[in-house]
């Protein structure tokens, strides 16, 4: 076995805390990557070949053995033993079986839940709203100024029924809190006006909100995921594209959100006045994730609600990746200093279930507006009561804002000495990304950097991601940050 260990070139990127931190590490990690071989291996190839006989598998990377993994390392199916730094596209909080996970689904109470799988619109257990409370309400958990939650199984679902939320809140404030006129239930059977209305949501140019129907129409980040597929003629607005590093381009920064949130405004005005499809509400990333880890400052939020309020709109703030804590905050939204909460924040991913907090305006009126058989996963509450204790006694924010500065700091170090292949690292916490000069160098890099067992992500059109679990120390960046000097060094 080949055991790849820290190489010696970064010896001047580490400091007295980083080292005291490697003894920090989940006792059944191994202390570095261990490759035996190339990933994918030959086992991975051959399950590769069985799954994609029965599907399209082509998105298949590799094949895992999570009984061998650990902590902030996954075992492939080869006897290779990965860091992974990018943690099931950003939905592994705690790592690979953390014993707190694990010990709550040995509860016999927990058992029955999950085994009996309630309808939980219709039949939740007597402990569900306790449990709502309790998890997905408690202080430090729910955002700011939240007490209203609905629960779904994953992001697509929540942002698609939030959709449906708005719409819901739009209409009853044009009816006026009217009943449903009989013009409107009949109308509505067969998809025609007033029953129907011609509502829009906005989004943004390189905007990821999901692959079903109505949210594949927000949703501008890649082609593959669009092409074919009937779509709603929605607004697109532009979201900001900075220049690195920002201290130093303050002013055509502020120009660009002004430029953006000029169209912002200009959108509204065109599509209830030109195209009579009035915007119902706003749906935006705090980080732009699948598109390229672009990021809107402070400022451009806080004029976007503004812009959004004064045309009667609902501002729905899409946390499914940035959620549950990796920007050293439980909510990204909440580093922008907003005068209110938005209408509507969705989550999945680290959060484990997806649902959606909503104000209390929002809450339909009438039962089965927003509805399906499970509404959510009794499961997958459990394991995030078991995360969220973890992250509050351990502090793990903390540590997310400390390690996320740390690699933060480091990566501008790479980018100085390697100015010709990476640039423009940025990120909050641990939510971190870089670019590299080209699409095929970030390819290339993203490719070595699993040979040399360092599993890592790309987006948009040539970065490479971050997305570590909130367990992740210096010791695992040092472990990174090694690895990819020696790629780009070749």
């Amino acid at each position: 076995m080949m055991v790849l260990k820290a190489l010696p070139g970064l010896k001047a990127l580490r400091g007295p805390l980083s080292r005291s931190l490697a003894t920090q590490a989940l006792a059944d990690e191994p202390s570095a990557p261990q490759v035996t071989c190339e990933v994918p291996g030959p086992k991975s190839k051959e399950l590769f070949r069985e799954l994609n006989d029965m599907q399209q598998a082509g998105s298949v990377q590799l094949f895992a053995d999570y009984e061998k993994s650990a902590g902030n390392y996954l075992a492939d199916v080869d006897g290779n033993m990965l860091l992974d730094v990018y943690m099931q596209i950003s939905s592994m909080p705690l790592g690979y079986n953390h014993p707190a996970m694990l010990k709550a689904l040995t509860d016999p109470h927990n058992q029955k839940m999950i085994a009996n799988r309630p309808a939980l619109g219709v039949f939740p257990n007597r402990d569900w709203p306790e449990k709502l409370k309790k998890v997905l309400l408690r202080k430090g958990v729910a955002p700011p100024g939240f007490s209203c939650i609905t629960t779904m199984m994953c992001g697509s679902c929540s942002n698609e029924n939030s959709f449906k939320n708005i719409f819901i809140w739009y209409a009853d404030k044009h009816r006026h809190g009217e009943p449903f006129t009989k013009e409107e239930m009949e109308s509505c059977m067969i998809n025609k006006v007033p029953g129907s209305p011609r509502y829009s949501i906005m989004s943004f140019d390189g905007a990821f909100h999901g692959r079903t129907l109505g949210s594949l129409s927000t949703t501008h980040s890649k082609y593959i995921h669009k092409i074919d597929v009937p779509a709603f003629d929605w607004p697109i607005a532009p979201f900001p594209r900075y220049k690195y590093p920002l201290e130093a381009n303050e002013r055509e920064n502020k120009e660009e959100d002004e430029r953006c949130l000029a169209r912002v405004d200009e959108l509204f005005e065109i599509y209830a006045k030109e195209k009579k499809v009035p915007v119902a509400g706003v749906i935006v990333e705090p980080i732009q994730a699948e598109g390229g880890d672009n990021h809107g400052s402070p400022y451009f939020f806080q004029k976007l609600q503004q812009i959004t309020r004064k045309h009667g709109g609902a501002l729905l703030i899409d946390e499914v990746q940035t959620g549950g804590g990796p920007t050293g905050k439980m909510w990204c939204h909440e580093h922008f200093n907003l005068d209110s909460p938005p209408h509507i924040v969705t989550f999945s991913k680290k959060m484990q279930m997806g649902g959606y907090y909503h104000l209390e305006e929002m809450k339909p009126k009438q039962s089965y507006r927003v509805f399906n058989t499970w509404m959510g996963d009794p499961s997958k509450l459990i394991l995030l009561e078991a995360i969220v204790d973890v992250i509050e006694k351990e502090n793990l924010l903390d540590r997310v804002t400390r390690v996320g500065n740390y690699t933060l700091d480091h990566l501008k170090k790479l980018e100085n000495e390697f100015p010709n292949s990476i640039n423009s690292s940025r990120g909050r916490g641990t939510f971190i990304a870089f670019d590299c000069a080209t699409a095929q160098l970030r390819d290339a890099t993203i490719k070595k950097l699993l040979q040399n067992g360092i599993q890592a992500g790309g987006c948009g059109e040539k970065a490479v991601r971050l997305r570590p679990a909130l367990t992740f120390t210096e010791h695992h960046a040092n472990i990174f940050l090694d690895n990819l000097r020696s790629v780009l060094k070749g």
